[in-house]
C-alpha cells in the first residue's frame, strides 16, 4: 500500500474503539405482540436487527429460557459449527429459502454469543460491527482509500499485507483456525503461502509433488510401519489438496460431491441386497461376494448416466 494511500485510511490502533458494552446496557424491551413489519427488499438495511438483540436479551433475562441462561461460549462453540454447516449445505442446495432460514440460525448465534459478552460486560452487538466494519475500510484501501487493485488476486495480497502489518509479530499461519475441517485448513494454509512466493511455480510441480509423496507412501506401506504409514498418507492428502488449489478446484468441494455420489450409489446396492438376498445379513457372518455387490454398484452408475 502506498505512502498516500495509508494516510487516507485509519489504522487499526487510531480507530476509536467503542468501550466494553456494561450489563446496563440495554435495547429496547422486546414486545412479542407487537408487529414485525420486514421492509421491501430495497429497503432493508439491518435496522431490524435489534429485535433479534431484544429477543436474546428477553431469553437470558432472570424468567427468560432456563436452557438459554445455562449457555456459554464454551458450550455455544459446537452449535457455530453446526449452523455454518448447515448454511454451506444450503448454498450447495441452492435453496434459497433454506439459506435464508439458515442464515438466521448463524446469525442468532452471533447476537447470542455478543449478549454472553454484555452480561460479562466484555462487549455487545455493536462492538462487534464496529469491530468488523473498521477491518473491512481498512483493508479495502483499493474501494475507500486511493489504492488500484487491478483483479481479485491483487485485492488479496493487498488485504494479506495490510493484514500482516495489522498483526506485526503474528506468523502468518497463525490466523488459519486449528478447528476448521482438514481440507479446508490445507486448502487456506496453501493460499496463504502461495502469496508470499512459497509455492509451486504451476500446475504440473504440484502434480509431480503427488507422485513423489504417494512413492514415500508405497515405501512406508512396504515397510508395515504404522507411523511412518500415518505421515505419509498426510503429505498425499495435503499434496493432493496443493494440486486442487492450483486446478482452480474446492478440495473440500470435492470430496463432498464424492462422498455424496458414493452414498447415493450404496443406497442403490443396499436396495438391491435387501430386495434379492434379504439384507446384508447377521453382523460378522457371511457376506456376498464382491462381484455381486459390484454388478449392482455399476448399475447405480448406469442409472445415473441415463438420466
Amino acid at each position: 500500500m502506498s505512502e498516500s494511500a495509508s494516510s487516507t485510511l485509519p489504522s487499526p490502533a487510531a480507530v476509536p474503539v467503542m468501550g466494553p458494552a456494561t450489563a446496563q446496557n440495554s435495547v429496547a424491551h422486546f414486545d412479542q405482540s407487537a408487529p414485525r413489519p420486514v421492509p421491501a427488499l430495497a429497503q432493508q438495511d439491518g435496522s431490524t436487527l435489534s429485535r433479534l438483540v431484544g429477543v436474546m436479551q428477553r431469553l437470558l433475562a432472570p424468567g427468560g429460557c432456563p436452557w438459554d441462561r445455562e449457555q456459554s461460549y464454551k458450550t455455544l462453540r459446537k452449535y457455530v459449527l453446526e449452523e455454518a454447516c448447515e448454511v454451506i449445505d444450503a448454498i450447495d442446495s441452492g435453496d434459497r429459502g433454506a439459506l435464508r432460514e439458515e442464515l438466521g440460525d448463524l446469525l442468532l448465534q452471533v447476537v447470542f454469543q455478543a449478549e454472553i459478552g454484555r452480561r460479562e460486560g466484555a462487549f455487545a452487538i455493536d462492538d462487534v460491527i464496529a469491530s468488523i466494519v473498521d477491518k473491512l475500510v481498512h483493508r479495502h484501501p483499493h474501494v475507500f482509500g486511493n489504492v488500484d487493485a487491478n483483479d481479485a488476486d491483487h485485492v488479496l495480497r493487498n488485504w494479506e499485507k495490510i493484514k500482516s502489518k495489522e498483526k506485526s509479530g503474528r506468523a502468518l499461519l497463525a490466523g488459519v483456525p486449528r478447528s476448521m475441517p482438514a481440507l479446508v485448513r490445507a486448502q487456506r494454509i496453501g493460499e496463504k503461502v502461495e502469496r508470499v512466493g512459497f509455492d509451486w511455480e504451476n500446475a504440473s510441480g504440484s502434480r509431480a509433488k503427488v507422485e513423489e509423496e504417494l512413492a514415500e507412501l508405497d515405501a512406508a506401506i512396504a515397510s508395515n510401519h504404522a507411523a511412518a504409514i500415518e505421515e505419509e498418507l498426510g503429505d498425499v492428502l495435503f499434496a493432493l489438496v496443493n494440486l486442487s488449489r492450483h486446478v482452480k478446484v474446492d478440495a473440500e468441494g470435492a470430496l463432498r460431491r464424492t462422498i455424496d455420489i458414493f452414498t447415493r450409489r450404496f443406497a442403490h446396492v443396499e436396495a438391491r441386497v435387501k430386495a434379492e438376498h434379504g439384507g446384508w445379513g447377521e453382523p460378522g457372518g457371511a457376506t456376498l461376494p464382491l462381484e455381486v455387490l459390484d454388478r449392482y454398484w455399476e448399475e447405480a452408475k448406469s442409472a445415473e448416466r441415463e438420466i
